[in-house]
């Protein structure tokens, strides 16, 4: 019985700790980079504007970051 509940509360630990990691990881992906106009063009990407939002830049692998 005392080895159950051990298990149980190790398991539980490590749960909350993924979870905390979850976490973590989606308010760094909310958090949004920037680059300069430089930094993009020499990256390979392409700097769109868009109405009200500013100008971004398109990376090659997809992503988007604002340019400062």
């Amino acid at each position: 019985m005392r080895t159950r509940r051990t298990l149980g509360l190790v398991l539980a630990a490590a749960t909350l700790a993924g979870a905390g990691a979850a976490v973590g990881t989606a308010g760094a992906q909310a958090a949004s980079p920037t680059i300069t106009r430089q930094e993009c063009t020499d990256a390979g990407g392409q700097i769109r504007s868009i109405p009200y939002g500013g100008d971004t830049c398109t990376l090659p692998d997809g992503t988007s970051q604002k340019i400062t």
